[in-house]
């Protein structure tokens, strides 16, 4: 994008988020042509609008196209697509000799379609496959964060009744997942450290701003650290694609957004508890991303292991 039309579009971005979540969002980004920007410069839409849905506390549609666009199914269809089970980065399906064993979450949008894409483990990768939803048990997950509207699917599902298959680069839409999910949590963890950075002036102690207190000023300072550790890993994944350093993005965006809300809660104090002030919304809505495409302990834990297996550092990362 050329520099007038970026400035637009971040603008256009901005403003559909703050003004609202859902469907509302869904139409404007249709409107603002997001999708037409992820299939010319995907760093720039995912970043923009995941970044600015994050600091908004709001949701959309938005992880599920992407994962359309990635996978290349039939958009005309829109269909409804699965994610990995929670903390982890495993397909939802598996084959098992005639049959798909199918265990994932969906978006609430899945309720109002007719087929779901359920990305199976097969022999030799992975392949797409279509299944019809009435043929899956859904349960809305209540839990930390309801309003995320998450759904959990299951089923197991004879291979006969199921569409077509196409093989598909699981590892690619993993790692895309994971950096779109990074941008969310990175925006969701700057308007926590606004919130209390807000609160740390205005709150008066003693006679003088709370902000002024050292030991305040120390949970903020950390809170900015690990937000822009957490950014300049995701830069680097995307000028270096790999799904290593996209794994240790969501890693280092994950606990980066745990780092954020443990100081901000404090510094917040009592008011932080209450449902009356927004920053339980953003707690809540960072720790669920956290867990979503590969909780940040687990994904760390699994490069940790790949370290040991293979005596082989990851790439050094300029930041």
């Amino acid at each position: 994008m050329q520099a007038a039309e970026l400035d637009l579009f971040d603008r256009g971005i901005r403003r559909a988020t703050e003004t609202g979540g859902g469907e509302a969002l869904d139409a404007a980004l249709t409107e603002l042509g997001w999708e037409d920007a992820l299939a010319t410069d995907r760093r720039v839409a995912v970043s923009l609008l995941f970044e600015y849905q994050g600091a908004a506390n709001v949701t959309s549609s938005a992880l599920e196209r992407l994962l359309v666009a990635v996978l290349e199914l039939d958009d005309e269809m829109r269909p409804a697509v699965l994610l990995p089970p929670l903390r982890t980065r495993l397909a939802p399906g598996r084959l098992i000799g005639d049959r798909c064993a199918i265990r994932g979450l969906a978006s609430a949008g899945i309720e109002r379609r007719d087929v779901a894409c359920v990305v199976a483990q097969v022999d030799h990768g992975h392949a797409a496959i279509e299944v019809p939803t009435s043929a899956l048990a859904l349960k809305r997950v209540s839990g930390v964060d309801p309003g995320l509207g998450l759904i959990e699917v299951t089923g197991d599902i004879a291979l006969a009744s199921t569409g077509s298959r196409a093989p598909v680069d699981w590892t690619a839409t993993v790692s895309l997942g994971q950096l779109a999910l990074s941008h969310e949590l990175v925006g969701t963890a700057r308007a926590m450290l606004d919130l209390a950075r807000t609160h740390a002036l205005e709150r008066i102690q003693f006679g003088r701003p709370i902000g002024s207190f050292q030991a305040v000023r120390h949970r903020l300072a950390d809170s900015l650290v690990a937000i822009e550790a957490a950014a300049a890993v995701l830069a680097a994944a995307w000028d270096d694609p790999s799904p290593v350093i996209a794994a240790m993005a969501k890693s280092s965006a994950g606990r980066g957004g745990r780092t954020v809300a443990r100081h901000c809660q404090q510094v917040l104090a009592g008011i932080g508890f209450t449902v009356s002030h927004p920053f339980q919304r953003y707690l809540r809505r960072a720790i669920l991303l956290d867990q979503l495409f590969g909780a940040g302990s687990v994904l760390t834990a699994e490069l940790g292991a790949d370290v040991l297996r293979s005596a082989t550092l990851p790439p050094t990362l300029e930041l």
